[in-house]
């Protein structure tokens, strides 16, 4: 085979990257920077193959952290030294010299380490988006502002402001809360970058270059410079590096990582191969007709980060609680401040302030706002790792309520790879003049059982004619001609809406067929039924322990089949489903499921042709099985990359596991607010007399933050 070689290859130029937040996917710059909502650091669209210890944001925190550590932990002990025996004989230490030290030490801290937290509090005054940050700085800059006019001007504050002859200082909170809160931000950001551990996963699929042929020669290039049409070298042991059909050469590839299937697919060429699966022996040359971003792996890699970021319906409750969040807490603040500094012991200003700081720092906003997305991403992922895609949140949330599944028979509960059994001729006919008219009719249809049509002629040696003026009726047949002659190929009904009718002994045939689970496709030549071609499309071997397990979970399963109703019962009865109907057409499916939500049922479809897509759209939930139609794909909220039934119950599972994961960490988060807001105003003081140091308050509100993002993590281990 002559092949013309590819022409110099110019390098591509590279996309522009955009940013996103993890709480407000709404917000979208083409830029690094922080949310101008929440605050946080944005995060790059586009999926990236790299370890989360390469964030810049994340090195840039450890550094500041590092330097908050060196100098805030001597202040820390310098503040703490007459509490403790050695330290207080120490005369220095608790003198004048000791604040000064305290003074010089936590200014580096306060205004470097802490200057991203400044920073992001004035930018959401400016935009009338209070945030974690606003409270943090306000606390922060409180306590260390009180402290420096302490040392610098004692004079100006009232009689109960004073410890014996000074006024009491808190430089170690304000050093201690930033370097606790760098810490949790340290914490949060290794823990959100292991979120994209699936999409990392789906990315190291793809190798990192192509071996381009340039004439007489080949040569490795970056797999972003692969155009269409540019023809590859692919070896043994090496991954495909794009999708393309074979050219030249004979292999078996391993397309596990798609279709599941343990066994290498023998390759030959005019056969597609698929960017990201595995040549296992023989070498070839393939033509790539789908690169970059267009690719089935990019796809899949797209289509779960899009749904990462995607919100749930439950996440509204956390927005409307959010926008008066920090607002309440500032008040709550002042209040604090008020009560302390009027009714308070003595000192009564310090007690004011320590009180009213404790507040600002122990709210926790983020751990509200990071409940339901961290959730959501890790919960995606680790179906995405079953080969569960879903395309957004709201599918999680919907497919936790669903108590009925409708499921298409072909392709679905079959292989959807059905095979020619046998040609029933009508008297006055022959199997070879049946066979090639639907043969030659057929290669123009994308239904699985044309498919099984034209290869049985093939395999027969039986030359196809051309065809000219061929319509397809979805859920009907195929019509066209083959010179003069019309004919049609379908169902029984079918082909009595367009005139021609069946002889009887040839009727008895096929319904003795259908009862063995066989599908009969009549064939009409001229006006007259010619024949029956008789296929077979064996049940697949997943199925039985599928539909088991969704009964187990309670689920209702009706069949709805465009195939006819003997066929359809007779699979139906061999896997035990709840109902069937048989006989219908897209149009009916579509009215089925729409009935059936009418009724109160909370519905998935499971389908994977063209026919199914409408019902698919109907659904509550639409799933579709990867091994189907692209339209079936883009109409669902769920695909099945492997095609596997089982994979339903799978969804069921992640939805139930993600929904209670994002009640539990919406439970710990208001709880946590509602708890620690108290405590930290003094609601403990007049019964224990116990107040709650501010250090500790930033503590527990960087690990509420973390504590949220380590439970969502569980979820990478569950099992489905």
């Amino acid at each position: 085979m002559a092949l013309e070689r590819n022409p110099t290859l110019a390098p591509s130029a590279p996309d522009k990257e955009t940013y996103t937040c993890p709480m407000h996917p709404e917000v979208v710059q083409d830029h690094p920077g922080n949310c101008p909502k929440c605050g946080m650091a944005l995060e790059a669209i586009r999926a990236s193959a790299a370890p989360e210890d390469v964030d810049p944001e994340l090195k840039q925190m450890r550094r500041r952290l590092a330097v908050g550590a060196v100098f805030g932990i001597p202040v820390f002990v310098l503040a703490m030294a007459h509490m403790v025996p050695h330290l207080r004989e120490i005369g220095w230490m608790n003198g004048s010299a000791a604040r000064w030290a305290q003074l010089l030490l936590s200014t580096p801290v306060v205004l470097w380490s802490g200057w991203p937290f400044f920073e992001r509090a004035w930018h959401s005054l400016l935009r009338r988006q209070l945030n974690m940050f606003t409270l943090i700085a306000i606390g922060v800059g409180a306590a260390y502002l009180f402290s420096l006019a302490a040392i610098i001007a004692p004079g100006i504050f009232p009689h109960s402001s004073f410890h014996g002859r000074t006024v009491g200082i808190y430089f170690e909170a304000a050093a201690m809360i930033v370097v606790l809160v760098l810490l949790g931000q340290v914490l949060e950001l290794r823990a959100r970058g292991k979120t994209g551990s699936a999409i990392r996963a789906l990315l190291r699929l793809a190798p990192t270059t192509a071996r381009v042929i340039v004439g007489e020669s080949e040569k490795d290039i970056p797999l972003d410079q692969v155009r269409v049409g540019t023809q590859l070298r692919v070896r043994p042991g090496e991954k495909v590096p794009v999708d393309g059909v074979l050219l030249e050469g004979q292999s078996a590839i391993d397309e596990s990582m798609l279709t599941g299937e343990a066994l290498p697919v023998a390759k030959a060429p005019g056969d597609r191969a698929t960017g990201g699966t595995l040549n296992t022996t023989g070498s070839f040359i393939m033509r790539a007709e789908r690169v970059g971003a267009d690719t089935v792996l990019s796809r899949i890699v797209q289509m779960v980060s899009d749904a990462q970021r995607s919100r749930a319906p439950i996440q509204s409750l956390t927005d409307r609680v959010s926008g008066y969040f920090v607002p309440a807490v500032l008040v709550a603040a002042l209040l604090t401040f008020v009560a302390w500094a009027w009714i308070g012991p003595e000192p009564r200003l310090s007690h004011a302030l320590v009180n009213s700081v404790a507040v600002l720092i122990i709210a926790c906003p983020c751990a509200l706002g990071l409940a339901t997305p961290m959730s959501v991403m890790v919960g995606i992922g680790r179906g995405a790792q079953e080969g569960v895609l879903i395309r957004d949140a709201e599918a999680i949330e919907r497919m936790e309520a669903v108590n009925t599944v409708i499921v298409d028979k072909t392709g679905t509960l079959t292989e959807g790879r059905p095979r020619l059994v046998r040609v029933v001729p009508s008297p006055g006919f022959d199997e070879r003049e049946i066979l090639i008219a639907a043969g030659s009719l057929e290669r123009y249809s994308e239904h699985p059982l044309a498919a099984a049509i034209v290869r049985g002629a093939e395999e027969r040696g039986l030359p196809l004619s051309s065809v000219t003026d061929f319509t397809s009726v979805a859920g009907g047949g195929v019509i066209g001609k083959l010179g003069n002659g019309e004919v049609a190929v379908g169902s029984l009904a079918f082909l009595r809406e367009r005139g021609a009718s069946a002889p009887r002994t040839l009727e008895d045939d096929v319904m003795a067929s259908q009862a063995d689970g066989q599908t009969s496709v009549l064939v009409a030549i001229g006006g007259r039924v010619a024949g029956a071609v008789l296929v077979a499309d064996p049940i697949k071997q997943s199925t039985s322990a599928a539909v088991e397990r969704l009964h187990r979970l309670g689920l209702k399963i009706i069949m709805l089949t465009g195939d006819n109703e003997r066929t359809a019962r007779a699979v139906a009865t061999r896997l035990g489903i709840d109902h069937v109907e048989a006989d219908v057409d897209p149009r009916h499916k579509h009215e089925r499921v729409i009935e059936l939500r009418r009724q109160g049922h909370i519905v998935a479809m499971a389908g994977d042709g063209i026919n199914d897509a409408p019902a698919l759209a109907a659904a509550n939930v639409g799933i579709a099985m990867g091994t189907g139609t692209d339209v079936a794909m883009e109409s669902a909220g769920i695909t099945l990359l492997k095609g596997d039934l089982r994979g339903i119950g799978k969804a069921i599972t992640l939805s139930h596991a993600v929904m209670q994961n994002i009640r539990q960490n919406l439970f710990f988060a208001f709880a946590y607010n509602a708890v620690g807001i108290p405590i930290a105003a003094g609601a403990l003081y007049p019964l224990f007399g116990l107040l709650l140091s501010p250090i500790i308050a930033g503590a527990a509100m960087s690990l509420s933050s973390v504590s949220v993002i380590a439970n969502a993590l569980r979820m990478r281990k569950q099992k489905l």
